[in-house]
């Protein structure tokens, strides 16, 4: 007699899995601080900018949670053209430029943290879509304009972006129209307040408080042991 019952499905290749592992792998990587000059290092890969203060009443809300502010990647080829990248070390170069971006826009720069992992573009495709999909960063989402380059001279009659009208500072030529302040501003906190009710329903398991690199505390140690920190060696 027919049960009704069926077997699970199970593909351990699957997009969605692979997604999956890599954005609860990812999550596993410690927190760093921005507050000085990153160190450099090789390779492309998946990054994230988290709010980690308690100045800045728009992102207190985020603090103790693994939502980032924006997510990223450095790729090693254009994905255009398919031609490798002329720099040996994209996500130390998309850092380094938020970090200046950070601090142009006013903002605490002490009070941002970044999460890196290196892996292959294809990889990185897919752990960027997945935390986009899954948090939809403000930055990445409602504040848009972030990661984008200084306009170029066809391009400049374009409204200031929406990131620039909030956090106003950083030298861009734009047209004169703009955005309404505090219309950006309340549906970024909005948007926030969605992210945080979302928290739970995340496809992969959140780990638990993840570990937070000061490279300051990591030169400040070193020079008492005499050793070269491993965050500064082949600088």
């Amino acid at each position: 007699m027919p049960t009704g019952y069926t077997p699970e499905h199970f593909d351990p290749l699957s997009t969605k899995r692979i997604t999956n592992t890599i954005c609860e792998m990812f999550e596993r990587q410690p927190l760093v601080s921005m507050n000085t000059e990153i160190s450099r290092f090789s390779g492309s890969g998946l990054y994230a900018l988290y709010y980690r203060g308690s100045t800045v009443d728009l992102y207190k809300p985020l603090v103790g949670y693994q939502i980032p502010v924006y997510v990223g990647q450095g790729a090693s080829s254009n994905s255009a053209t398919g031609k490798n990248a002329s720099a040996t070390d994209p996500v130390w170069n998309r850092l380094r430029n938020h970090r200046t971006s950070i601090m142009d826009g006013g903002l605490p720069i002490e009070e941002f943290r970044f999460r890196a992992l290196l892996m292959p573009d294809v990889h990185a495709n897919l752990g960027e879509d997945g935390l986009r999909r899954g948090y939809q960063p403000v930055w990445n989402s409602v504040l848009t304009g972030f990661g984008s380059n200084e306009q170029g001279s066809t391009t400049r009659q374009s409204k200031k972006s929406k990131w620039d009208t909030v956090h106003e500072g950083r030298k861009r030529t734009h047209g004169g129209i703009k955005h309404d302040l505090d219309a950006l501003t309340a549906r970024a906190s909005k948007h926030i307040l969605w992210q945080i009710d979302s928290y739970a329903s995340m496809p992969w398991p959140h780990p638990g408080l993840t570990p937070e690199i000061d490279p300051t505390l990591l030169f400040a140690d070193a020079a008492k042991n005499g050793s070269t920190p491993v965050a500064a060696q082949d600088c």
